[in-house]
């Protein structure tokens, strides 16, 4: 990841972030050991759902009354946060409420195209006045 980021391909920063995943998706397989539940991890989720939203649209209102793309761009990021908050927070429930140790590691994976997806952006140069 940190040689394709070095020389700006996107294909080697996606192999890498692939191959992260195989790795660790392999060792918590090999480890034979499933993932606790979380309680805190759920509380600290649920509070992000709540408050990221709040916090997003504050920074928008703040953006509009600066003119600032700048926050407009930090604006995104929080919402962007909203949407891992919620993966995390399914993947920990049904962990927790059904036992299905494997919600977590496939909540893991849902997020990879997300934050893929933020990262080409971002090393595009896009923001969300683009």
């Amino acid at each position: 990841m940190v040689a394709g980021a070095r020389a700006g391909s996107i294909s080697l920063v996606g192999f890498g972030i692939d191959s992260f995943v195989e790795v660790t998706s392999g060792g918590v397989l090999a480890g034979k050991r499933a993932p606790e539940h979380s309680i805190p991890g759920i509380v600290l989720a649920c509070v992000s759902l709540v408050v990221m939203p709040l916090l997003s649209r504050a920074k928008k209102k703040v953006g509009n009354e600066l003119g600032s793309a700048a926050m407009h761009a930090d604006a995104k990021q929080t919402d962007f946060c909203v949407y891992l908050s919620a993966v995390l927070l399914l993947g920990l429930f049904l962990n927790a409420a059904l036992g299905w140790w494997w919600a977590d590691p496939v909540s893991a994976l849902i997020m990879v195209p997300l934050i893929a997806k933020e990262g080409v952006e971002a090393m595009n140069g896009e923001t969300s006045c683009d």
